[in-house]
């Protein structure tokens, strides 16, 4: 019986992993000028042709988490978001979402939702201020 506990105890560990984001930039919670692109790095490989990001700006009183939502319901070429649409479409371990230029004075937040390597999709979101 311990024996069993114990091979279940060792499973559970492995597979709990799920692929995170490591890095970002601009940095979460910070104030920048108008930035060209999202910059993002991954805790493994993810394929994008599985992946969406968002870049939205906040409205008035409206939460991070309820802009993220939002943000990740719209088409890739929704004239709300602050990114354009990704073309690529491959397994990357990191990726820049080129934005669109003339980003205006505001809160703005980052949105993803990923396939992460075992299966399990995987969602999360930033914000920034540019000033």
């Amino acid at each position: 019986m311990r024996s069993l506990l114990l091979l279940l105890a060792l499973g559970l560990g492995t597979a709990s992993a799920h692929t995170a984001v490591t890095a970002l930039a601009p940095a979460a919670d910070s104030t920048v000028s108008a930035p060209k692109e999202i910059a993002l790095k991954f805790s493994e490989p993810i394929e994008l042709r599985f992946s969406t990001f968002r870049v939205m700006a906040l409205g008035p009183g409206q939460s991070p988490e309820d802009g993220a939502k939002a943000a990740l319901a719209l088409k890739a070429d929704a004239p709300e978001l602050a990114n354009g649409p990704l073309t690529a479409r491959t397994l990357a371990a990191q990726l820049r979402l080129p934005l669109r230029p003339g980003l205006r004075a505001g809160i703005y937040v980052v949105a993803w939702k990923i396939l992460s390597e075992d299966g399990h999709p995987v969602t999360g979101h930033s914000v920034f201020t540019v000033k």
